[in-house]
């Protein structure tokens, strides 16, 4: 998944929870700037504020390891 498709999923849940940017922004405690550049996928968007977004959309942030993929081997 890219930076830009997971800014459409946070968009498309925000939408459908009838949220505006700066509702979100408020509910988790971040900039409604920094809301507007996670749902353009700004690719450097730092993790801790991007989980509060998710936290407040009630989204789970799983590590996935694909097999035979794992960067310390």
């Amino acid at each position: 998944m890219t930076p830009a498709q997971l800014g459409e999923i946070i968009r498309a849940e925000r939408r459908a929870r009838g949220l505006t940017q700066l509702d979100l922004a408020e509910l988790a405690e971040v900039s409604d700037r920094f809301v507007r550049e996670l749902e353009k996928g700004k690719a450097t968007a730092e993790l801790g504020k991007t989980m509060a977004v998710f936290a407040v959309l009630g989204f789970d942030l799983v590590p996935v390891v694909h097999q035979g993929e794992r960067a310390w081997q």
